[in-house]
Parts: structure tokens; C-alpha cells; sequence
């Protein structure tokens, strides 16, 4: 699946307050759902020794799609694609890789 045709499907479930003029929501929203993936690495490591299974897989691929999900209305609320925000990131990283900037802090390295 394309980006695009993610977003426009997404778009079909994406029912909250004020859309298309709430940048909150859809922040929050990833915030709470990337949480969640966290939390269930913490309970991997904790709950199963860090035994990567097919439950484990499948658990992790729904809330990273949930992430997806917020991801493509935060893009919708700024009106920029998802595919633009791919494709900045891999040229910030190929920048950095060329001038072997890719250990480090700070986002304008």
C-alpha cells in the first residue's frame, strides 16, 4: 500500500473534535499509542525475556499501525503528505550518513 492511498483511507475513520484544525488531538493521540508499543517491549523483556514470538509480532504490528494512523492525521492537520514526511526524513539521513553525522544529538546536525 502507498502512502497516499493509506491516508485516504485513514482519513475514512478519522472522526475528532474539530478536524482538519486540531493538531492536538492527533499528537496526543501518538503520543499515548507509541506509549503503548513501548510498553509492550517493557513487557517483552519483563514477561518473556525478550522472546520475540508470532503473538508478540502481531501485538506490536496493530499498535504500530496505530501509530501510522496518527502519523497520517497529524500530516492531514499540517496539509503535508506522508510521502513529503518520508522523504525528507531519508534525505536528512542520507545527509547525514555523507557527512557521518548519524551518531550525535540534536536535529540539525
Amino acid at each position: 500500500m502507498r502512502f497516499k492511498e493509506y491516508e485516504k483511507l485513514a482519513a475514512k475513520t478519522a472522526i475528532y473534535p474539530d478536524r482538519g484544525k486540531n493538531l492536538i488531538y492527533p499528537v496526543l493521540g501518538l503520543s499515548g499509542e507509541s506509549g503503548e508499543v513501548a510498553e509492550k517491549v517493557k513487557k517483552l523483556i519483563r514477561d518473556k525475556n525478550y522472546s520475540i514470538d508470532t503473538e508478540f509480532i502481531d501485538s506490536i504490528k496493530k499498535e504500530l499501525g496505530d501509530v501510522l494512523w496518527y502519523v497520517a492525521a497529524i500530516c492531514f492537520e499540517l496539509g503535508i503528505s506522508m510521502e513529503d514526511v518520508a522523504k525528507t526524513n531519508i534525505e536528512k539521513l542520507a545527509s547525514r550518513k555523507s557527512r557521518n553525522k548519524i551518531h550525535g544529538d540534536g536535529d540539525d546536525r
